[in-house]
């Protein structure tokens, strides 16, 4: 899944695609380089980020979202609002993404269900501006298993179909460093829930403190770029459905060295590169 942010205050590259025709040319560019699905997002979601005006990511996302479906796209609205979800479904959005989990809109599960669309459901405790203080765990993982367990419960009790919801345990969404990682040593309880999982890691802090230089520097987010395709392969090999990550090629190509690990362990021929080549 390659993201898409059309904000101009994202932590990762606030502002660079905030234009209309400058987020299609990033898009087209992501799925050339291998990108499944294009999420589209409006609004920022990085820790202490303010709320945008319903109208305002509306106009940021719509004529994005339609011209990069018209070009046969899949494309997944990132977005925690019922309104905006709908519109970019009429406007050709195939998936949901809601960072909330469908807890800061509560139209937006009546939507899904109605809908019937693939719908990401990420753990989340409080809005951006508040999460931090709400990073307080005596065991992460069973804690965000139990939490997104009780969405799933709540999710079907308006129509959401378990086989529609996806779910993520939202690494950096009310979590600090040693949570992000704990979470990620324990995928396997996660996938006792029997849903296809999602995992976000891309260029976020916990790999910029991994990295930092000698004077404890974190690195910048540039340089995260390597740590986040380690984080795809390392997926991959757990049997992780997708990951979102800003570029696109470094992961992808990691996926399918896994994949091709995975398919000579199973007794399969090394499979072939595009075009036939060896």
């Amino acid at each position: 899944m390659g993201v898409v942010n059309v904000t101009p205050d994202s932590f990762s590259d606030g502002g660079r695609w905030f234009e209309p025709e400058a987020a299609i040319a990033h898009g087209i560019r992501l799925l050339d380089e291998g990108a499944d699905v294009l999420d589209i997002g409006g609004e920022s979601t990085r820790p202490g980020a303010q709320r945008v005006p319903l109208e305002e990511e509306l106009r940021r996302v719509i004529p994005v979202i339609r011209e990069l479906a018209a070009g046969d796209a899949v494309v997944s609205v990132d977005t925690m609002r019922a309104e905006v979800a709908d519109a970019a479904l009429a406007a050709g959005a195939a998936l949901v993404n809601d960072v909330s989990g469908g807890m800061a809109d509560p139209s937006m599960a009546g939507l899904v269900a109605e809908a019937g669309v693939p719908y990401i459901v990420v753990h989340w405790r409080a809005p951006s501006a508040e999460m931090e203080s709400r990073a307080v765990y005596a065991d992460v993982v069973a804690e965000v298993r139990a939490e997104l367990q009780a969405r799933l419960e709540a999710l079907a009790e308006v129509g959401v179909r378990p086989e529609q919801v996806a779910l993520d345990p939202g690494l950096g969404f009310a979590k600090n460093s040693p949570h992000n990682w704990a979470l990620l040593a324990g995928l396997d309880a996660l996938h006792g829930l029997g849903r296809p999982l999602v995992l976000g890691a891309s260029r976020k802090r916990f790999l910029g403190a991994l990295l930092a230089g000698p004077d404890g520097e974190p690195a910048p987010v540039e340089d995260r770029d390597f740590a986040t395709s380690a984080i795809s392969a390392f997926a991959a090999g757990a049997g992780v459905w997708c990951v979102r990550v800003h570029e696109v090629r470094p992961s992808a190509d990691a996926v399918r060295v896994v994949e091709a690990i995975g398919a000579c362990r199973q007794g399969a021929a090394e499979p072939e590169a595009p075009g036939g080549a060896p």
